[in-house]
């Protein structure tokens, strides 16, 4: 959820040192005014120790930051190769010798000479009987000794800008913006422990320590959570008032649609539908989250309220986050709608649609000639407009904000809003996150389907993973297997889709099909790959997280997560959830890189059980406050800096703070109720 634009609305073209290729980079980052600079939060914080001498390092400070002043002690070495260029060298400063390495960086053979002496930062890395530190960072004594004692920001920043310019340009803009003012009564501030906001937004980029910065963030992640909250809440004031204009019974309906579904609907799913026809014969609007655990058969029970709609005479909307879950939803409804009601005309709207087709397309809408339209965020273009829409369905409601929300409904007079979820969130977050809405749970999953098997494994263990994986294959079944990152990357060991997919078919000598799939592949590309899992064509697909929500495929039976304790125990929950959607056992394995006392116990959360609430509840349990960085928990759930189980206490504050000033009838500024997750 990108966070409130607080400060000056002066461009960043006004910053020395911003010229028209700096202005389109940071324009590229979402950044256009100085307020928007200053809402690009710190990653993470650099704090620079004092000099040590080599000689009393040892291979025990391994992965602890160290900076010592030294000379090479002979010419750095220059080597290319496999599209990188290395510079290696030998530093010492009387006390000792390391080596040093450095990736792209072929004129530092030029900078760095015997005789002059410079300061290198970075973590000690054992190498063979020498220490070593790789990409350290360079200072002259006079840069480091400004540095020194104090936390020094670190961003995520595009290739083109540099820690340094960009650090200047926030010390720059600082300087020139006038005190913001505040919107939080000093009452509340006082109340709740929040620094003023002015100080916050200063103290976030340039803290005089550790604990201004806690300060800091703590008062920022708190608006954050009060602005979404706030949005909320009006909402729901909003639609208690409303009455409805599509009132009908869906009894019928709903009873006659799944004669044509291919299984029979579990109690709970039959619950939430018996939900639908109060909702719909109630005379007010429906406003209904049903959140269920992955594989629960949320689409079902949402098919079954868009078919009673279509049915009825009305319009529905079905708006899912990617092109591939649309197109896969599309083709299903499809074919159940064609069984059950042939009259109903469905279309499909995506941001690939042809513009002829999407021309002919909409002309039907608005013409009430198509029933149902599904699609991604395609659906929100002014350009779409619809005859008599009656039901919006969201899926994955943690994709899409509040906002988003109210603009799909407005394409309609007040039509009914289904959203869905599958990311567990435990009941006492989903009356906070999601309290405009009446909640229903679908916790029970279809019949026929065993539970997941799941096992924690070392990187020592991963060829028995394969060997599995290579029996299931032969038996006719598929399985995936997810990297975090697309490509090498020399600063980092974790495993990468280019070269595991690329040793995968080494290994298996083209007996196995392999295929690849990640974020920066085209579209069409993404939808390619995906289609020929789905019909069997690829038997392992190596992939990222793009296919936490992906396509439905029954025959897939093995999901393996490399580097798994990198990931949010949500995601890790999202991924499992790719798998044992047939009726043969599926497996889940989980590949721990590098140990550590809370990544086993995480993965042992998940190794033990299946029910995505259990893990949520037992996951904000345990945390409490958390980490100021690395909120690894959140899934898609986070709020700028906020993350919901990091900063649960915070968010009890705001939703407190909400409703404190509910009762003064206190008016957020316009330009703080932006919501859009």
């Amino acid at each position: 959820m990108p966070e409130q634009r607080t400060g000056s609305t002066q461009r960043v073209s006004v910053l020395r040192g911003v010229g028209p290729k700096t202005e389109t980079l940071l324009q590229r980052m979402g950044i256009e005014t100085l307020a928007d600079l200053f809402a690009h939060y710190p990653l993470r914080f650099v704090t620079y120790p004092e000099l040590t001498e080599i000689g009393a390092l040892s291979a025990d400070d391994a992965g602890t930051p160290v900076a010592v002043c030294a000379e090479p002690v002979r010419e750095l070495v220059r080597r290319s190769g496999r599209g990188m260029q290395l510079c290696t060298g030998t530093f010492s400063d009387g006390s000792g010798e390391l080596s040093a390495t450095w990736f792209h960086m072929p004129y530092l053979r030029e900078t760095l000479r015997p005789g002059r002496r410079t300061i290198l930062f970075g973590k000690i890395q054992p190498n063979g009987n020498r220490l070593h530190l790789q990409q350290p960072q360079l200072f002259t004594r006079e840069q480091y000794e400004k540095l020194l004692h104090r936390p020094v920001p670190q961003y995520a920043l595009p290739k083109g800008i540099s820690e340094k310019t960009f650090g200047a340009l926030m010390e720059q803009a600082l300087s020139i913006t006038p005190p913001i003012s505040d919107w939080l009564p000093p009452s509340l501030r006082e109340r709740y422990g929040l620094l003023p906001e002015d100080t916050a937004v200063r103290e976030i980029h340039a803290p005089r320590d550790m604990e201004n910065f806690a300060a800091a963030r703590k008062r920022i992640v708190f608006d954050g959570f009060f602005r979404f909250l706030y949005a909320v809440r009006r909402l729901k004031e909003t639609l208690r008032k409303e009455k409805s204009f599509y009132t009908f019974d869906a009894r019928a309906s709903l009873v006659e649609f799944q004669r044509y579904l291919p299984f029979s609907l579990t109690a709970a799913q039959q619950k939430v539908c018996d939900d639908f026809c109060r909702d719909f014969a109630s005379g007010t609007v429906m406003n209904r989250l049903v959140q269920g655990d992955v594989g629960s058969g949320k689409t079902a029970v949402a098919a079954a309220a868009l078919f009673a709609v279509c049915r009825a005479g009305y319009q529905g909307a079905l708006m899912v986050p990617t092109e591939v879950l649309a197109r896969q939803h599309y083709e299903t409804l499809c074919i159940l709608f064609a069984k059950a009601e042939p009259s109903l005309r469905l279309g499909l709207l995506t941001g690939s649609t042809r513009m002829r087709e999407r021309r002919v397309l909409l002309e039907q809408l608005k013409r009430g000639e198509i029933d149902l339209l599904i699609g991604t965020h395609a659906l929100l273009e002014e350009t779409v407009v619809f005859s008599a829409l009656a039901l919006v369905v969201t899926d994955e409601q943690h994709r899409f904000g509040v906002l988003q929300r109210e603009k799909l409904a407005s394409k309609g007079q007040l039509p009914h809003v289904l959203v869905m979820s599958a990311t567990p969130i435990p009941r006492t977050l989903a009356v906070i996150l999601y309290g405009d809405l009446d909640n229903s749970v679908i916790d029970a999953r279809p019949a026929g389907r065993n539970p997941i098997k799941n096992a924690v494994i070392e990187k020592k263990d991963r060829p028995k993973a394969l060997l599995h994986i290579k029996r299931e294959i032969a038996a006719g079944h598929q399985a995936y297997i997810v990297c975090p990152q697309v490509e090498p990357n020399p600063m980092t060991d974790l495993e990468n889709v280019e070269e595991y997919s690329a040793a995968l078919r080494k290994s298996f000598h083209g007996e196995i099909t392999v295929g690849a799939l990640h974020g920066r592949m085209k579209e069409a590309e993404k939808q390619a790959v995906m289609e020929r899992f789905a019909r069997g064509e690829i038997s392992v697909l190596v992939a990222t997280t793009v296919i936490e929500v992906g396509v439905d495929v029954p025959n897939a039976t093995v999901m393996m997560v490399e580097n798994a304790e990198r990931f949010g125990l949500a995601t890790l929950h999202q991924l499992r959830g790719r798998v044992g959607r047939g009726k043969d056992q599926a497996y889940c394995i989980f590949v721990q890189g590098k140990k550590s006392k809370d990544g086993t116990e995480r993965l042992s959360l998940l190794q033990r059980s299946n029910d995505g609430f259990e893990i949520a509840a037992e996951d904000l349990k345990h945390r409490g406050p958390g980490e100021l960085f690395g909120a690894v928990q959140s899934g898609e759930l986070t709020f700028g800096l906020g993350d919901i189980y990091n900063d649960y206490s915070v968010l009890q504050l705001a939703k407190e703070a909400v409703d404190a000033l509910a009762q003064a009838d206190f008016i957020l500024p316009e330009v703080h109720t932006k919501v859009i997750l």
